[in-house]
This record gives structure tokens, C-alpha cells and sequence, in this order.
């Protein structure tokens, strides 16, 4: 479902702006050359202390009303104009070769990672925090699949929930075991080069080609790409190797540096086939030899900007801000056409 699958990447950004408003005492007057320092201290997202009122109802208030409006936004933008009916399932497990539920995976860890930071910036302990953080995590998800559900043209799908809860899941379980995210997820995207070649409809009265339907279908900004083409976009799980080492006090392997392994997709220009119909019925289909749906694997490194060292509070927080997306890297790429490439730069 590529309304879906946009949703969830467009959620998971704004999950992260929305906890820059968490960073910030909203009640707080502006910085001033006085208070620029405690004002730069509050944005590290250091934990308080101990627990903080005033940072507390920051948080829940700020929270509230962003999510309230974002599901406000949500709903106007993907749902009005479809009828209502009762709630319904809906099987799409095999739309889009699963990059969907990659989404869903990086969304809901996503989702949890940032709302447990927000948390612990107010002074929770850390198991109570962790908790909150899951139940926001999957409450917000699950938002999106309750609409689909009352929505005649998707439906409730058991496989986004599941994968939702993997993406929970991964995060609950390397803070219970390790208290750190030693495998983070991560996304990477560059629009590819569509073909310009025409493209005749089955009864030949009308041409397309795959740059104008990738458009129609994905959209072309750095934006769109990153969000929802399918055909450019890796999700990455980054597991940072210091962390996995025997004697890792008194290693002087880089703590930054990750390995990562992504998956993708190619020529996807359909949810279960490469077949379309345009708003006046006209059908395009791709011949499936010529342009067979296929899956990428993916093995590269990565850095982990939160291990940077740097005494810089801007720096830490940009950087931090960053960590969501994989770097360009030299990348070993294996699929299931049975070929494997070498990229010497791949993002």
C-alpha cells in the first residue's frame, strides 16, 4: 500500500522533529547570551536528574498536540476522499516485494528510540521510560492501521502489525539486554535513472514511460524518494561493532563505526504486478521478462554519529539528528536475480 508506506516514513520524520520540541522547555523565554549554554545543555538530551514535572508536561502536552494534529493531517490527506466502511481486514503481504514492511519496521524502532530518549530527558527511570516508549511506539502505529481499517480502499492488515511489533520488539529487547541500541535502523535512497523509453497502453492509443509513472507513482523531490520510491530506497539495520567486542574497554576499534546490511527492491511499478490502469481506463503492463520485480540484499559500512566524540553540544545534537540515515558507502550488493554488484558508492 504506497499511501501506507509514505505515511510511515513521513511519521517517522516527523517523530523526530517532533522530539526537538521535546528537547526544549517550552515554557522557557528565549536564549539569551546568559542562557545560551543551559539552553544548548537542554537540546543534548541529557537526562534530568531526577524526574521533572516541568519537563514532564513539556513533553505530554507538546506530544498530544502534535500527534493529535498530525493524525488531523493524516486522515484529511489520505482518507477523506475515500468512502467509509465498517472495519475490515485487508491481506497485503505481498504488495511491494515487503519494502512496506521494512517501513513499518524502521517506523515503529524509530518511533520507540526517540520517544524513550524524549522520556528519559524528563527524569524517568529508565525501565518506566522504556515501557512509555513502547506503549507511544506502537500506539502510534497503530493509529494508521485502525484508519486503514475503516477505509474502503485499504484495510486492517495483521501483517504491518506484525511488523510493527517486530520493530518494537528489536528495540525492547536490546534495551533490556544491553541498555543501548547496538543494531540501529537506518535509511538511504537516490532516485535511479527511469527509463525514457516509450510505453504503449495494451490497446496502443496512448504512450507513458517508466520515469512518468515512477513520477505519478513515487514523485521526484529528495523528499519523495526518501519517503516512498520503492526503487531507491534501502532500509538498513547498522549494528555497531565495538559494541559486540570480547574486550571492548580496552579496544581501540573505532566505537563509530557500523556494519550494516540493507535490503531494497527494483522495478516496482505496481503493488503485486507491474500492471496499471490510468484515471480513463487505460492499461499499461510491463513485460515481466524485460523488467522482473526483484529484491536486494545488501552488506556495507556505516558510521554511528551518536559515538563521535566531541565536546561541542551543537555538534552532538546534529549529529544525533543525522543518525537515521545511512552513509554513502562502498556497498557488496547481491539479489535475487542471482547477480551481485559492487557499488563503490551506494546510498
Amino acid at each position: 500500500m504506497l499511501a501506507r508506506f509514505s505515511q510511515e516514513y513521513l511519521e517517522a520524520v516527523l517523530i523526530m522533529l517532533l522530539v526537538a520540541f521535546f528537547q526544549v522547555d517550552i515554557s522557557a523565554q528565549l536564549p539569551t547570551a546568559d542562557t545560551l549554554p543551559n539552553t544548548v545543555k537542554l537540546l543534548s538530551l541529557e537526562p534530568a536528574p531526577h524526574f521533572d514535572k516541568r519537563r514532564f508536561w513539556a513533553v505530554t502536552g507538546t506530544g498530544a498536540a502534535v500527534y493529535s494534529g498530525l493524525s488531523v493531517a493524516l486522515w484529511n490527506a489520505w482518507y477523506q476522499d475515500y468512502p467509509l466502511t465498517k472495519f475490515h481486514g485487508f491481506d497485503d503481504l505481498g504488495e511491494w516485494n515487503q519494502m512496506d514492511k521494512a517501513g513499518h519496521l524502521f517506523s515503529t524502532w524509530t518511533a520507540c528510540n526517540y520517544v524513550f530518549e524524549g522520556a528519559r530527558w524528563t527524569g524517568m527511570n529508565r525501565r518506566s521510560a522504556l515501557w512509555t516508549s513502547v506503549g507511544v511506539g506502537m500506539g502510534i502505529m497503530s493509529t494508521i492501521e485502525v484508519m486503514d481499517g475503516f477505509s474502503e480502499e485499504w484495510g486492517f492488515s495483521l501483517a504491518d502489525m506484525g511488523f510493527n511489533t517486530l520493530g518494537a520488539g528489536l528495540f525492547l529487547s536490546q534495551e533490556l539486554g544491553w541498555k543501548e541500541q547496538r543494531i540501529q535502523m537506518k535509511v538511504s535512497g537516490i532516485r535511479p535513472g527511469y527509463s525514457q523509453e516509450p510505453l504503449y497502453s495494451k490497446d496502443g492509443t496512448q504512450i507513458t514511460t517508466l520515469d512518468d509513472r515512477a513520477a505519478g507513482l513515487y514523485g521526484t523531490t529528495f523528499f519523495h524518494v526518501l519517503l516512498k520510491d520503492y526503487n531507491a530506497l534501502t532500509v538498513w539495520g547498522s549494528v555497531n561493532i565495538h559494541a559486540f567486542l570480547p574486550n571492548k574497554t580496552d579496544s581501540k576499534f573505532p566505537k563509530w563505526l557500523n556494519l550494516a546490511v540493507g535490503y531494497g527492491a527494483g522495478n516496482l511499478y505496481g503493488g503485486f504486478e507491474n500492471k496499471w490502469e490510468t484515471e480513463d481506463g487505460l492499461v499499461f503492463e510491463l513485460d515481466p521478462d524485460r523488467y522482473p520485480r526483484y529484491r536486494q540484499y545488501y552488506l556495507s559500512l556505516d558510521v554511528d554519529w551518536s559515538k563521535i566524540p566531541t565536546k561541542h553540544r551543537w555538534l552532538k545534537v546534529s549529529l544525533r539528528a543525522l543518525n537515521y540515515l545511512k552513509v554513502p558507502a562502498p556497498a557488496l550488493e547481491w539479489n535475487s536475480l542471482g547477480k551481485a554488484k559492487l557499488h563503490c558508492l551506494h546510498w
